[in-house]
């Protein structure tokens, strides 16, 4: 989990990476946009914006899901791909349905079903096979699992049309249309035509109807709200997205296509200066990024990207002040705050140590997920010589990243270094628990799944 900009947009997350192979990417000002976008439509949902997480996926897929309880997650190719504000809001709305409908643990229910539906398959072939018929094993097991995959997408089918009335509710009592969200379904309706590991995710995730739309259209023709448009705040926010992730991701040359040098724009500039900043040609990155912040000297994500790209050329030093103002401009931003301390960790000044400790704390404490921070901390920790808070902030870490024998090495460790019922040492009792039951639980799962389906002799499904 990282900073801002330019070195935000780096792989994240690594208890996700590990189990799902998704990679997160962290980012203060499109998070902030997205957050904007959905604060509305979680209120409309009756659900708190405290409870809720966006994440965003580094992926140029059109793409984005619901998972683990009310996280949302958004891939950087819908934001890339998307025309305009109304298409991400859509989406975000059919997102918020199906939290509110609580079809996650819905569709758990439903997976186990199909799943026993393919096991029992399974082992009917396994008993065809025995019998000596091929034939009827292969029919056995190709019968269940379309009977089941049938079972499945239907069930799938109803969840999506019923996110749509959802998130069409919830756009309506926020007065926005849902044109965006009938747009963004013609996008995937389209998909349909490609080979299927040609589609985009979201359009096997969320199987498209045309009855789908019909619904969407002739419930809008009714809305009071049926002809309201993108708003300027929307729109700027939506452009400055766009444009920084098309300047990280795209490369220069497709930057400049986009945003050509006679674009004096405040997007044609910000695209232009990442593009440059990551094709290393660092002096014109800085002067389009001073330049910027000459017209826009209150915008944090200027000054924010101007420090990343001194750090990103080892002048530390020179990055910490504009890294300090863009955290001063903004002091809500976690991911600001992260770049101060991490900053003042690599100036590698003892005397800034307890400073840098005060705001990493700060961070983990709005964050606790946020690995890179506590990995920061006890780093900190160690040049002031606290071993102890040093062992538990590596515990802290390693426990996030799902690495549980460190954890539990780090946290026992910190347990030897601190007096027993101090909160560290407390903490670190929790830490050493909570690191067992998830080992534990790890292999449970591993036994049940080499017990339970296992077919005949050295085949698994």
């Amino acid at each position: 989990m990282l900073l801002t900009a330019a070195s935000t947009i780096l792989p994240t997350a690594a208890e996700a990476q590990r189990r799902g192979g998704i990679s997160l990417v962290r980012d203060a000002e499109i998070e902030n946009t997205i957050r904007a976008y959905a604060a509305p439509l979680f209120g409309a949902a009756g659900l708190s914006n405290e409870a809720i997480s966006v994440h965003l996926v580094n992926d140029r897929a059109l793409n984005a899901f619901v998972a683990g309880g009310q996280r949302i997650f958004v891939n950087t190719g819908l934001l890339i791909r998307s025309e305009r504000p109304a298409q991400v809001i859509g989406v975000l709305a059919h997102e918020i349905g199906h939290i509110s409908g609580g079809h996650l643990a819905r569709l758990s229910d439903a997976i186990d079903t199909a799943s026993t539906a393919m096991i029992l398959s399974l082992l009917f072939g396994a008993a065809a096979a025995v019998a000596g018929s091929g034939e009827g094993a292969m029919a056995a097991v190709m019968g269940g699992q379309q009977v089941a995959e049938r079972n499945l997408l239907a069930f799938t089918r109803a969840q999506e049309s019923a996110a749509d009335q959802a998130g069409a509710t919830f756009l309506e009592q926020t007065n926005q249309s849902t044109s965006g969200l009938i747009e963004f379904l013609r996008i995937i309706g389209n998909q349909d035509a490609l080979m299927y590991d040609r589609q985009d995710p979201y359009a096997r995730t969320h199987p498209m109807t045309p009855e789908r739309v019909a619904a969407l259209e002739s419930r809008m023709s009714r809305s009071p709200s049926r002809a309201a448009k993108d708003t300027p705040d929307n729109i700027e926010r939506f452009q400055r997205m766009q444009a920084k992730l098309v300047g990280y991701l795209d490369g220069l040359p497709a930057t400049l296509r986009k945003y050509p040098e006679t674009d004096t724009s405040l997007h044609g500039r910000y695209a232009r200066a990442f593009a440059y900043f990551r094709a290393l040609d660092f002096s014109r990155a800085i002067t389009e990024t001073d330049a910027l912040i000459q017209l826009y000297p209150k915008d944090p994500y200027f000054h924010e990207l101007k420090a990343d790209i001194l750090l990103n050329q080892g002048k530390v030093a020179e990055s910490l002040p504009p890294m300090r103002e863009a955290y001063r401009l903004a002091p809500q931003e976690p991911l600001l705050a992260f770049g101060v301390g991490q900053r003042l960790v690599a100036l590698d000044d003892v005397s800034q140590m307890n400073q840098a400790i005060d705001i990493l704390k700060h961070v983990t404490v709005v964050e606790p997920d946020n690995s890179a921070a506590w990995q920061q901390l006890a780093v900190a920790y160690g040049r002031t010589g606290d071993i102890g808070m040093a062992s538990l902030a590596s515990a802290e870490r390693y426990l996030i990243a799902g690495i549980y024998r460190d954890a539990i090495g780090q946290a026992e460790r910190a347990s030897r270094l601190m007096k027993e019922g101090t909160p560290g040492w407390l903490r670190a009792q929790d830490i050493i628990a909570a690191a067992k039951d998830r080992q534990r639980d790890e292999r449970r799962r591993s036994r049940g799944f080499d017990a339970g389906f296992q077919v005949g002799p050295g085949t698994r499904n």
